[in-house]
């Protein structure tokens, strides 16, 4: 078995804009994707707003995320699964409703 990282990408000024109800069905709908995926998931987080970044680029700090896009990263699964079909079968029903996913095989180093 991998280890695969789904990554979350989403339009934040589409979040920024959205009401509660919005808010309620991509909360629902995340809740029933680690249900059904709870036998690969090895766990995941949402990430706050790039306003809440801060970056550092050859020892120094600055406010705010690096890249100014779209979208940006908003959070990522971390799964397992035997295969990168496998791994793409399962991000294809991440929510990601303004936007994305991308998924990235996790680099094994040896001891």
């Amino acid at each position: 078995m991998s280890k695969y990282l789904i990554l979350i990408f989403e339009n934040e000024a589409a979040y920024a804009t959205a009401d509660q109800a919005v808010f309620g069905e991509v909360t629902a709908a995340h809740r029933a994707f680690l249900d059904d995926n709870k036998d690969v998931l090895l766990g995941g987080e949402a990430l706050q707003p790039t306003t809440t970044a801060t970056s550092i680029r050859d020892g120094v700090v600055t406010d705010g995320a690096f890249a100014e896009t779209k979208e940006a990263l908003g959070g990522y699964y971390l799964i397992e699964a035997p295969d990168l079909d496998a791994a793409l079968a399962v991000a294809k029903h991440v929510p990601a409703r303004f936007g994305g996913v991308e998924v990235r095989p996790i680099k094994e180093f040896e001891g």
